[in-house]
């Protein structure tokens, strides 16, 4: 990559770490599903009526629009708001990997190599640690809920695998349309039209910029300028930059929030990283790390690869 493009991915690992900063400070004003559900309205309306149809089929934007957006963030929203700190989220969700590879073998019939395996068996080691040490310092259903949110990502990352969109911006818009309504009908029926319009009437500059923020530059402008790296590079090549962000979260949860962090929460965010890291590894790099290329052998003729 480019030092453009390096910069590019590092920009939106920060976006999406400081994101769980600013849900911790959206759910002060907002209740989780109300929040939720304007987060996902803002992206959709009105682009929805000015970038055309999605350009796959209608079943992939219902599936991957209610497992990502109703699933996978509604369970995050909750989890935060039920006690989960946002530094820890950030590490948390990052279980997506390992969710993804799940799905992808069942349902795709996809069979990872070993040293994927090997990588996401200590992902999960450091996710379990980060169980236990919450479960000392606060209530493990908020916990639950944001390994079922990694699970729905999992989920939405296999769908999306399976529509195959050629129009990242489109997609996004689309799948963005589908939440708002479920997302609202159930904050009406959990949290209470009292509470929804209590938490409009009484909305701030603060709470508009939030709802801004994750909605417009978190998920229109990230998961964009993301799937546009994918599109230009192997997905080896972009995908361990998703390593930085719960370096970024729980750095930007601790200078903003004041999160403190125990040895178990920092055992437990190398044991995350490294195992992410290793499964990202393509196999054929390590084969490379295996058998050096003989002294003197002569460079393959024919055109260059592209590079990467």
């Amino acid at each position: 990559m480019g030092a453009r493009h390096i910069a590019l991915a590092v920009a939106i690992a920060a976006v999406w770490g400081l994101n769980f900063v600013l849900i911790e400070v959206g759910l002060k004003d907002f209740p989780p599903l109300l929040f939720c559900a304007l987060r996902f309205a803002v992206v959709a309306l009105p682009a929805v009526f000015f970038v055309g149809p999605p350009r796959v089929a209608w079943r992939w934007v219902l599936g991957v629009g209610t497992a990502l957006g109703v699933v996978k963030f509604g369970l995050l929203f909750l989890g935060m708001h039920a006690g989960m700190p946002a530094g820890l989220s950030s590490l948390v969700l990052q279980g997506q990997a390992g969710f993804t590879a799940l799905f992808a073998a069942v349902l795709l019939r996809e069979r990872p190599a070993p040293l994927r395996i090997a990588g996401l068996a200590l992902a999960f080691a450091g996710i379990a640690l980060a169980a236990v040490d919450h479960g000392v310092h606060g209530p493990a259903g908020a916990f639950a809920l944001l390994i079922g949110s990694a699970m729905a990502w999992g989920l939405a990352n296999v769908l999306t695998r399976k529509a195959a969109p050629p129009d990242a911006l489109r997609w996004m818009v689309w799948v963005s349309a589908v939440p708002p309504l479920p997302l609202l009908a159930l904050s009406l029926l959990v949290e209470g039209p009292d509470a929804d319009w209590a938490a409009l009437r009484a909305i701030s500059w603060a709470g508009v910029g939030v709802v801004l923020y994750v909605g417009l530059v978190s998920t229109l402008f990230a998961f964009v300028a993301w799937s546009h790296l994918l599109r230009r590079y192997d997905a080896s090549v972009v995908a361990p930059y998703s390593l930085l962000v719960p370096v970024f979260g729980m750095s930007s949860a601790a200078l903003l929030l004041g999160e403190r962090f125990s040895l178990l929460a920092g055992a437990a965010t190398v044991l995350v990283i490294a195992g992410i890291g290793l499964g990202a590894v393509p196999a054929t790099a390590w084969a490379r790390l295996r058998t050096p290329p003989r002294r003197g052998a002569a460079p393959a003729a024919g055109r260059p690869a592209r590079q990467r």
